[in-house]
């Protein structure tokens, strides 16, 4: 009997372990997206003109990350003697050129622009995707790098889009609110409830089971706990400017995030939930309206912070 017993603990603690290897596993190193695919995708969808975006004025930076590596970005200057800047932030599996096509949008209004490859993307370093708790502090370095070599009197926005949208917010709430306004697309409000809700469409089990073993070998192997991962626990420290954007028809992080996120931030804020498009689409369904709505934003709380 005690040997069945045993057999039967030894096994379950085997199938405890494999488990958390797998889920740790899958969100340390998710599939990132092949980097010719998403330069052909958004050439295809026009979203990237390569004539035009070799003719920009650009700089290869590469910024040192606290962690250790080096964070690779471009500095797009066509108004070299124009103080606006945008900081681009791209989602999970995507790279900096996902972020072009906002870029150009913010092109059209006057702005510089720094867009970069996010730690264990592209072309920077960094061996795990934490979904913002280490990606907040190479969004500082970001920052710091543009403010050193620009100046301290230039004005500068960040967008986030997705885990780039997480991380801005991250950012902001917990390191510093030192933009001068902040634009996030389909950010999650907190990393343990888009798990739990991702799991449970995945394995049709509830995934708050899970939470607790993925947490476990999410701190042993990765050196954080997902309860730090949670933008809804720091939005009331933003005090600049935030534009929420979210598509009605996200099924993969909900919009009710966002929603929740606007309700909770204080002061200047606008929301503006898209009609058509997935997840991290609004821009690219939504064009005109995405457009129209940072326009009223910026007039509203930026523009003359510009002057």
């Amino acid at each position: 009997m005690k040997k069945g017993l045993s057999i039967f603990g030894g096994a379950t603690l085997l199938a405890t372990t494999g488990l958390g290897l797998y889920l740790s596993e899958r969100i340390m190193h998710i599939t990132k997206k092949d980097e010719k695919y998403v330069y052909d995708r958004e050439v295809h969808a026009k979203r990237v003109d390569p004539v035009s975006f070799d003719a920009l004025p650009k700089e290869e930076v590469m910024i040192p990350s606290p962690f250790g590596y080096q964070i690779k970005a471009l500095f797009i200057r066509p108004f070299p003697q124009v103080k606006k800047y945008m900081i681009f932030c791209h989602g999970v599996t995507e790279n900096k050129v996902n972020s072009i096509k906002y870029m150009n949008l913010f092109l059209e209004k006057g702005f510089n622009a720094v867009i970069y490859d996010h730690r264990r993307h592209g072309e920077t370093g960094g061996k795990t995707t934490s979904y913002g708790y280490y990606e907040k502090h190479d969004l500082k370095a970001v920052v710091d790098a543009l403010l050193s070599i620009e100046g301290e009197d230039i004005v500068f926005g960040i967008h986030g889009e997705s885990m780039g949208a997480a991380t801005t917010l991250l950012y902001a709430g917990m390191l510093e609110d030192r933009a001068n306004f902040y634009i996030v697309d389909c950010p999650f409000s907190d990393f343990r409830e888009l798990l739990a809700y991702q799991i449970s469409n995945e394995i049709k089990l509830p995934g708050k089971w899970f939470l607790p073993l993925a947490n476990l070998f999410i701190r042993l192997r990765d050196g954080y706990s997902l309860k730090n991962v949670s933008p809804i626990q720091v939005i009331k420290n933003i005090q600049k400017p935030i534009l929420f954007v979210h598509s009605e028809k996200d099924d993969y992080i909900l919009p009710e995030m966002t929603k929740e996120l606007f309700k909770q931030k204080k002061g200047a804020k606008m929301l503006f939930m898209a009609s058509n498009g997935a997840h991290a689409q609004s821009f690219n369904e939504n064009r005109e309206e995405y457009d129209q709505t940072i326009d009223e934003f910026l007039t509203k709380y930026v523009n003359e912070a510009c002057s």
